[in-house]
């Protein structure tokens, strides 16, 4: 039997992606473990999610640092703690650098459909009012490989939900979220089988 395939968490807000993950590996659907959460804001649910579980949760607050580089030095030198075979980005709102050590390791959840509504201050409920305001007929999902840009590296697995005529921001992101955690789960376990291959701006799965 193979390891267990080792997560590192980065995220900003209350870890609703972070316990699906911790409820699918729990169940035996997920070959993976959590080694570590890293948190952008003091405040986040999500550290006291990982801490349940007995998981290193640390808060790195974006506001105290002046510049992105330093900001993600200090996440570094925390990951560098831990032998990660896996980065996840889980409502994470800010750029994290790769820096060649997580290059094609690194996946990003997005609640659209890539490259719409995607980019700096698109999150939350904002992105959806941006949604339904626009007209569109379809949202969804996105999980892709993260590069320096936001919201903007190779895709690993997109998928659309209708936006009704009577839809709500929050009954739109009910739906997207419910479809992001069935994703999140699906990419990782195609990378732990070794069944995703980057050409370029492609991402093919065998």
């Amino acid at each position: 039997m193979s390891a267990p395939l080792r997560l590192a968490v980065l995220l900003s807000g209350e870890g609703t992606s972070l316990e699906n993950l911790f409820e699918r590996i729990e169940s035996g659907a997920l070959e993976a473990r959590v080694e570590v959460v890293i948190a952008s804001k003091r405040s986040a649910g999500g550290l006291a999610r990982a801490e349940r579980r007995g998981v290193d949760a640390f808060a790195v607050p974006r506001r105290e640092h002046d510049e992105v580089e330093s900001f993600n030095d200090s996440i570094h030198v925390l990951l560098d703690r831990y032998d990660i075979d896996l980065v996840l980005l889980l409502g994470f709102l800010s750029i994290f650098e790769t820096r060649g050590k997580f290059d094609g390791r690194t996946m990003n959840v997005h609640p659209a459909l890539i490259p719409g509504f995607s980019g700096q201050g698109y999150y939350g409920r904002r992105l959806h009012e941006a949604v339904i305001e626009s007209g569109v007929k379809v949202t969804g999902a996105t999980v892709h490989f993260v590069d320096a840009e936001y919201d903007h590296g190779p895709i690993i697995l997109q998928e659309s939900l209708p936006v009704l005529d009577d839809d709500t921001p929050d009954e739109l992101s009910a739906r997207v979220q419910a479809l992001e955690r069935e994703l999140v789960p699906e990419a990782i376990r195609l990378f732990a089988e070794g069944r995703l291959r980057l050409e370029g701006r492609r991402v093919h799965r065998s």
